[in-house]
């Protein structure tokens, strides 16, 4: 086993996952309910849309979003990635539909070869398989020194496109990268979709619960710009995996993408409500808005801000341990409980550092690349995580790198002993001085070969 709940645990995101959400999963599984539609299940269905409201107040979002506004609304999907194909699919639709109108002789694959999406380079996965599902191209755009994506970056992008006859179409801004936990310029970005009439989808899988605390609702500026948004519960709201709650601003838009209508399924409530079913990909789907009414029920708006608070705490506590030594730097910006760290030198050093602390089982990490550095990424991901654990991590860390050092120390110690040229697995090899696909020293051993 992968141990995810336990407080060494420090790789990928984190996932909160509370003793009441572990409860209402069991009383969920004993009802053994399936809320597609509002005659298969009233109260689930009922359940859903009102947490869904709840939880898209808490964290800000424009009233346009909510099932209460007769507009748009959201449910539960199974993943922030089929928040993303669910939302490229329904801007395929819209543009498609828009296309026809104004070239109603022109065939429907034809339309599909123009598309253009657009996200940033430091987009999670999920947005390139999207393209490849949906048969649309994918333009990953360059972020800033800060690792945001910016609107004058996507202007130039799409005007490029729109030369070359092709249609912009969809865009995905992050709101909490993955490698980084950095914020794309969603006001900037969002003014050029409006502009373009381009299809904006919000992906806040992990730093969207965080929005639930005023301090960090600054990055949704903007929003009112989205077409849609998804954050992942299961990520900072301790609700337990899995479920991504998405919003969309226009119902329609969504519903006729997706709405496929057999009469097994139809019922004389269809006109009052509309079923959860035309609002994703799977019919079969667990009553996952349980276990998110139990948490709010339980810990309050108060109760999750301070969990947030906590997490967002320990993981300055971990830079700052990461800062006061000398022999490392802290790469990104830390916004939340995502710190990317490295030691300096070359990119074979910290993943040496990484692969060592991997196999000694102690502590578990995973890496990232920012602007072609290997770096490693500690995040704080487990709520029983205390500042105890933070620091037998950090001295795991640090007692390793002190090893590789201390042995690539002698390695070196040993070339220049024996005349011999500086290796590369030493630790004065620098492989961040490349030109053309070289660095000087490989060069320079070559031509003394």
């Amino acid at each position: 086993m992968v141990h995810w709940q336990h407080p060494n645990f420090h790789a990928f995101l984190p996932i909160g996952h509370s003793y009441t959400s572990i409860l209402s999963d069991m009383l969920a599984d004993g009802l053994g309910i399936l809320p597609f539609s509002w005659a298969s299940s009233p109260a689930g269905v009922e359940l859903e849309y009102l947490v869904l409201d709840w939880v898209g107040k808490m964290v800000g979002l424009p009233e346009h979003f909510m099932n209460s506004s007769g507009q748009g609304g959201g449910c539960i999907q199974s993943s922030a990635s089929e928040c993303v194909l669910i939302a490229l699919l329904s801007a395929r639709h819209r543009t498609i539909q828009g296309l026809k109108t104004t070239h109603p002789h022109r065939e429907p694959g034809e339309m599909l070869s123009k598309l253009v999406a657009y996200s940033s380079k430091l987009a999670h996965s999920s947005v390139e398989k999207a393209a490849l599902i949906g048969f649309v191209k994918l333009r990953q755009l360059e972020h800033d020194e800060n690792f945001s994506l910016r609107g004058d970056v996507l202007e130039k992008a799409m005007q490029e496109d729109i030369r070359l006859g092709l249609v912009p179409f969809f865009v995905c801004a992050s709101l909490g990268t993955t490698t980084c936990g950095s914020f794309d310029n969603l006001q900037e970005v969002g003014e050029v979709c409006t502009k373009h009439g381009v299809y904006l989808h919000i992906d806040a899988a992990y730093a969207g619960g965080a929005f639930v605390c005023p301090e960090f609702q600054h990055f949704m500026n903007g929003v009112e710009h989205a077409d849609s948004f998804c954050l992942n519960p299961y990520k900072l709201l301790q609700v337990g995996v899995d479920g991504s709650m998405m919003w969309v601003r226009n119902l329609k838009t969504l519903t006729s993408s997706l709405t496929v209508d057999p009469l097994y399924l139809k019922h004389k409530h269809g006109d009052e409500s509309l079923d959860i079913r035309h609002r994703g990909i799977h019919l079969s789907r667990r009553f996952q808005a349980l276990k998110v009414w139990f948490v709010i029920r339980t810990y309050g708006l108060e109760g999750l801000q301070a969990r947030i608070r906590e997490h967002v705490r320990l993981g300055k506590y971990f830079e700052a341990q990461v800062a006061a030594d000398e022999r490392f730097e802290v790469v990104a910006k830390v916004t939340l409980g995502l710190v990317c760290f490295r030691l300096r030198g070359s990119n074979d050093l910290n993943e040496q550092l990484l692969e060592t602390v991997v196999k000694k089982g102690r502590v578990h990490m995973v890496p990232g690349m920012l602007n072609g550095s290997y770096v490693i990424r500690f995040s704080v991901c487990t709520p029983r995580t205390t500042e105890d654990d933070i620091l037998f991590s950090w001295d795991v860390i640090r007692s390793t790198a002190e090893e590789i050092l201390e042995k690539r120390q002698q390695r070196c110690d040993g070339c220049q002993d024996n005349g011999s040229m500086v290796d590369s697995g030493c630790g004065n090899y620098d492989d961040s001085r490349v030109v053309n696909g070289q660095d000087d020293t490989v060069i320079e051993r070559e031509l003394w070969a």
